[in-house]
């Protein structure tokens, strides 16, 4: 669990340290997986997620993923398309079979530095729901995020 600090009547911003906008916070107690192996691109994620009121897990690889999509089932999976042991692609489409299988579906976001045309396409066509490029922009991650967990606008339909 999160704690994040309440602040005070006191706590006012001062002068040099200008207020900071609050983030909209997910309409109900979201947990996302981010399955990401670069340290760097992790915080980042996590940081932007946090303040935007999600609960975070991390996995560092795809078969991280897959053992926590089976122990933790999170509301919405990030997943980086390279990671060693297994990748994005390979964890995706493993956790499509379990689902096939048991039921449900977790909507999968990719978060890659995979931005060449079809990048996206091809991310789709593996089964994941969004795709979202790096370097990440918070208002990007979080309209994906809104999307694919169905609370905004509809994907666009394939001819």
């Amino acid at each position: 669990m999160t704690l994040t600090p309440v602040p005070t009547a006191d706590a006012r911003p001062s002068p040099e340290q200008p207020a900071r906008s609050a983030a909209p916070a997910p309409a109900r107690h979201v947990r996302a997986l981010v399955a990401e192996d670069h340290i760097v691109n992790q915080t980042v994620a996590r940081r932007m997620l946090e303040h935007a009121g999600y609960e975070i897990m991390l996995a560092v690889n795809g078969v991280e993923a897959v053992a926590s999509f089976r122990r933790n089932a999170p509301d919405v999976i990030l997943m980086d398309l390279e990671m060693p042991e297994m990748g994005g692609l390979e964890a995706t489409q493993t956790i499509r079979r379990i689902e096939a299988a048991n039921g449900g579906h977790v909507p999968i976001i990719a978060v890659t530095a995979h931005a060449m045309t079809g990048d996206r396409e091809k991310c789709l066509s593996f089964g994941m729901d969004g795709y979202v490029s790096k370097p990440i922009r918070r208002a990007d991650l979080l309209a994906e995020l809104e999307r694919c967990l169905g609370r905004g606008d509809p994907p666009p339909v394939k001819p």
